[in-house]
C-alpha cells in the first residue's frame, strides 16, 4: 500500500506538542480541518479510546495511534514529528518522537489490520525513520514517508 494514497501532505506537520493528550488533540485537529464531516472531539474520543486499552508506542520513539470511525469512507492518515520528544507509555518506556496516526472506517477491520501493518512495516526502516528525524519542515517530512 502507497501511504501517500492515505495521508495527505495538509496532514503532516512538525510541532511540539508536549504531552501525549496535547499531540492526540493535534491530531484531531488536523483531521478536522481537512475532513469537515469530522469534528475535532469525535477523532479525539476514538484515538484515546484506544490509547486506554494500552499505549500505541511500538518503540524506538514511534508511536502509531489509531482509531475507528463511522462516518468516513477511506482511512485517513497524520503524521506528526514532535521537535521535542513527549512520554507516551510506549513499550520500550522512551519518549516519542514520530507518530503516525490512522483513522479507518469502523466497518473496515481487515483493512485497517493491513494499513497498520503496512505503516508499522515502513516505520521499522531504520533509513527512513532516520530520514524522518532528519527532515526540516512538513515538505520533507511529506516527502520521506510518501516516497
Amino acid at each position: 500500500m502507497e501511504l501517500s494514497t492515505i495521508l495527505q501532505p495538509e496532514c503532516t506537520t512538525c510541532a511540539t506538542p508536549g504531552s501525549k493528550k496535547k499531540v492526540l488533540e493535534l491530531i484531531s485537529d488536523l483531521v478536522a480541518a481537512q475532513y469537515p464531516t469530522l469534528s475535532a472531539q469525535e477523532v479525539f474520543e476514538s484515538l484515546l479510546a484506544r490509547e486506554k486499552m494500552g499505549s500505541t508506542g511500538i518503540g524506538n520513539g514511534i508511536a502509531i495511534p489509531h482509531g475507528r470511525l463511522a462516518n468516513i469512507e477511506q482511512p485517513i492518515a497524520v503524521l506528526v514529528k514532535c521537535t521535542e520528544p513527549i512520554p507516551f507509555d510506549a513499550i520500550d518506556n522512551q519518549p516519542v518522537d514520530i507518530l503516525f496516526a490512522l483513522l479507518v472506517p469502523e466497518a473496515q477491520c481487515q483493512e485497517h489490520l493491513a494499513t497498520l501493518s503496512a505503516m508499522a512495516e515502513k516505520l521499522s526502516d531504520k533509513q527512513i525513520v532516520k530520514q524522518l528525524r532528519k527532515t526540516q519542515d512538513e515538505t520533507e517530512l511529506y516527502q520521506v514517508i510518501a516516497g
